[in-house]
């Protein structure tokens, strides 16, 4: 089920009693809990192909000054091959290139407030991207190097059973506030509101801190 905007709600039309889903779910007073944090996708793997360029850059200075770039080389610069291939490339030893991490840990998680009868599904990552290089030589040190910079990213699903009014607002105002009605089914935020979501929990993220416990506990 998805959630669609009031016809003609305005941001100056909103009770000063109605709850702001982005406020609750970044005030730090609230006892938030998190419930259900899956693990949807796992990549943890030093066999996957990068662009030639970046087998190039992981070389020594001192190598570079021996293998200096001919045009023939600078044609595979976007190529993806594996370290093996491009140490053939360049005739050196495999062992000679570094060969980093390649992580995608992706997922969601429920995060609930027992007071606010109020559930938020949310989706993260560690990157946008296929997969993120980590150039580390242990696997675990790669993980949690990843996921110094990890992302609530994608859909955003809202339960809510309590009969207040909660109100979902696009801080871009490109869209028109939602009132989000009591249901037993999650419902799909918008995307604008989905977006707008995403980006107060970031910003406030340092001061949230439930939500990184769960995750790293999880892929630990």
């Amino acid at each position: 089920m998805s959630l669609s905007p009031q016809p003609n709600a305005a941001p100056a039309s909103i009770n000063s009693n109605s709850l702001i889903l982005s406020e609750v779910l970044t005030d730090t007073n609230i006892p938030w809990q998190i419930h259900n944090c899956k693990i949807q996708q796992h990549i943890v793997t030093r066999e996957q192909p990068l662009p030639f360029l970046y087998h190039y850059d992981s070389l020594s200075d001192a190598l570079k000054e021996t293998l200096p770039l001919t045009p023939a080389l600078l044609a595979k610069f976007d190529t993806p091959m594996l370290p093996a291939e491009a140490a053939a490339l360049l005739g050196i030893d495999t062992a000679l290139i570094v060969a980093p991490w390649h992580v995608k840990i992706s997922g969601t998680l429920v995060v609930f407030s027992e007071s606010l009868q109020l559930a938020c599904r949310l989706n993260f990552s560690n990157t946008i991207k296929e997969t993120q290089p980590i150039y580390t030589k242990d696997a675990e040190e790669a993980v949690v190097l990843a996921f110094k910079e990890w992302q609530f990213l994608g859909r955003v699903d809202v339960l809510y059973k309590k009969e207040a009014a909660l109100i979902s607002i696009d801080d871009s105002e490109l869209a028109a506030p939602i009132t989000i009605a009591p249901t037993t089914a999650y419902q799909q935020l918008p995307a604008a509101h989905a977006i707008s979501l995403i980006a107060a929990l970031e910003a406030d993220k340092a001061q949230l801190p439930w939500f990184e416990a769960a995750i790293l506990a999880r892929i630990q």
